[in-house]
């Protein structure tokens, strides 16, 4: 981490001190950073790892999506290095309303899809058409890509932004309508994830097509490794949902969604 730390002052041109680890993903080790009196968040993913350099071409085709997103500070890709702003807020996945946040968590992504997208990958090359070829052709939109309650910033009930943009493509709405619905089935149960869905849809003033099979597309996805995402949401204070749990739940999600 010093040589990070070193990497980082260089880019800050001043002494940099280590505030904090930030919590909330296993992706990369993540720490906050005060700069004399200006915070920063660096980022240092695993040797190899193509993510810094991803993540460093969104940032800067959103700029900051007004005040949404991180602004990047600099990258050193072959060090698995970013270093970016800090937003204001919090992880929580543990709010005193689960419907109101789910409100506010899909008043946000409807504001990231209304985004007018830059120039990114297409996100549904993971997708076999010949599997599902209406969802792969639907309409493509800004996507975060991994939009989850993890991902995203409070001050109190307010969410402030979102962060971990390394995977944002070009895909259908419903990849990340879906991707946050599994999310909140496993916090919180189906309910609270149909007051996001329908939440999402009067904020995006659009329905999502084919929610049944995008549901069924986020359940494919995960099923070989849910119960890696334990430390996701142990680590933010859902010590409940550990790997068997987190099974458990998505089980009960496929049956009832009809897989």
């Amino acid at each position: 981490m010093s040589e990070a730390l070193s990497w980082a002052a260089e880019i800050a041109r001043q002494p940099v001190r280590v505030v904090r680890p930030l919590l909330g993903g296993t992706h990369a080790v993540t720490v906050l950073l005060d700069a004399d009196g200006q915070e920063m968040v660096l980022r240092r993913y695993p040797p190899g790892d193509d993510a810094p350099a991803r993540e460093a071409r969104v940032l800067r085709a959103l700029d900051g999506l007004g005040g949404w997103a991180p602004k990047l500070l600099g990258a050193d890709p072959a060090h698995g290095l970013i270093l970016i702003t800090r937003l204001p807020g919090t992880a929580d996945i543990m709010p005193a309303d689960p419907r109101h946040a789910a409100a506010e968590l899909a008043r946000g992504l409807a504001r990231i899809h209304a985004t007018p997208p830059p120039a990114l990958r297409d996100g549904m090359t993971a997708l076999s058409r010949d599997e599902e070829p209406r969802l792969a052709d639907a309409e493509h939109v800004l996507t975060h890509f991994d939009y989850w309650s993890g991902n995203v910033l409070w001050e109190g009930p307010a969410l402030t932004g979102i962060v971990d943009w390394s995977g944002a493509s070009l895909a259908p709405r419903g990849l990340d309508v879906s991707w946050c619905r599994l999310d909140l089935v496993l916090l919180h149960g189906p309910e609270v994830a149909d007051v996001f869905l329908r939440a999402y849809e009067r904020a995006a003033a659009t329905t999502v097509p084919d929610v049944r099979l995008w549901d069924l597309f986020a359940l494919n996805s995960s099923r070989d490794r849910i119960e890696t995402w334990e430390p996701n949401y142990t680590s933010l204070g859902r010590t409940d949902l550990t790997g068997a749990e987190l099974r458990a739940r998505h089980t009960r999600w496929s049956i009832e969604t009809g897989s």
